[in-house]
């Protein structure tokens, strides 16, 4: 099934060529039903299953130097149906996906986030924010917006509106969209791609290159394709574990 079956339930503008507009629509279960897709796992494979994810992910790398070569679309959808099925406040469903491989399109958004990143790396009261990136090796220069095969933007939206004007408000917006995003980049990586986080120092323009509502806000444009052969990453490294985990165990009696 293509991605235009799926625009309601999932929420993806898809711009391979001209910009269309889509319908939307929230859905909100009114009934419950009986869990039949959950499967127990003898123990141990749950220990292997999580730690051949641990494995996996901790694999996963942020990548700035792209290669234009094609992805197939396919991938890009299903890992975005898979992230449409994060959990969300009152099942909101608060996000939209506008997946960009028009390179019209990926210039004109290049065009404006450059400007932003001009104004914020010249700016006096960021400058601790600049120098807090230098290790990351980022300049206001974004060539990975154009030679990257596809941008997922997302958008968290902070109501919808049903076809005769009435507002309804969403919960938790930006933890929805956070856990939604979180399922993305993780089912990109394990597809055998790589990504990038970007957050442009303004984002609004982005509701005018890609005709989204006001009501729309610009949560981040996550570049995907794969890495350029001679790509190279910051050495970084992670928290210890006991630096970011806490136990409260029941002690034995």
């Amino acid at each position: 099934m293509d991605v235009d079956a799926y625009l309601c339930r999932d929420r993806v503008s898809v711009l391979i060529g001209p910009i269309s507009e889509y319908k939307e629509c929230t859905m909100k279960d009114s009934n419950t039903v009986s869990l039949k897709d959950f499967v127990q796992y003898p123990e141990t494979d749950m220990i292997q299953r999580s730690a051949q994810f641990l494995r996996s992910m901790a694999a996963r790398r942020t990548v700035r130097d792209f290669s234009d070569k094609p992805v197939n679309r396919e991938i890009i959808e299903n890992c975005i149906k898979a992230a449409a099925t994060a959990p969300s406040g009152a099942n909101c469903q608060p996000w939209h996906f506008s997946v960009v491989s028009d390179q019209t399109v990926k210039t004109r958004i290049r065009r404006e986030a450059e400007k932003a990143e001009a104004r914020f790396y010249a700016g006096t009261s960021t400058q601790k924010w600049v120098k807090d990136l230098e290790h990351l090796g980022t300049t206001p220069s974004k060539p990975f917006l154009e030679k990257a095969p596809y941008l997922i933007v997302i958008f968290s939206q902070l109501c919808s509106y049903s076809e005769n004007g009435q507002k309804t408000a969403h919960y938790y917006v930006t933890e929805s969209v956070g856990i939604a995003t979180g399922i993305l980049i993780s089912a990109l990586h394990l597809s055998g791609l790589v990504t990038l986080t970007y957050t442009p120092a303004s984002m609004r323009f982005l509701n005018r290159i890609l005709d989204r509502p006001s009501h729309e806000k610009p949560f981040l444009i996550l570049v995907t394709g794969y890495p350029e052969k001679d790509a190279r990453v910051p050495m970084i490294s992670k928290k210890a574990p006991q630096d970011y985990i806490t136990v409260f165990e029941s002690n034995p009696a």
